[in-house]
């Protein structure tokens, strides 16, 4: 009777073309202007920054003028004013906040009550 061949129980991940050498420290993108969190980056970061998850960002509109946040309360510190029909490409919409690029290639937060498709 033939044995089978063992395989190995977790085996080697696929590499990418040109692959992915650790050659020293990271050198991360400008956050003001990249989006990524340690669970959320632009999809056009991959290789570039670790993140949980990818996304590619989803075109939104002002329906009302607001502040463009740092942070996702309404204390922070100012990124910019966004007007009415100003166009964002969000990432992320979650707890009444909306995240990602706005007019400039600015990151921060808004309101999500004040998008619109």
């Amino acid at each position: 009777m033939a044995v089978a061949a063992a395989r190995p129980a977790n085996p080697p991940s696929p590499i990418a073309e040109g692959g992915f050498p650790l050659t020293g420290p990271s050198e991360l993108p400008d956050p003001a202007t990249h989006a990524y969190r340690q669970d959320l980056a632009d999809v056009a970061l991959a290789g570039r920054v670790v993140a949980s998850h990818y996304a590619e960002p989803l075109v939104r509109h002002i329906a009302t003028g607001s502040p463009f946040l740092t942070a996702a309360d309404d204390v922070s510190a100012p990124v910019g004013t966004l007007v009415i029909g100003d166009e964002l490409r969000i990432l992320d919409i979650s707890r009444g906040w909306a995240w990602g690029y706005g007019p400039g290639g600015r990151v921060g937060y808004v309101r999500s009550e004040f998008l619109v498709a």
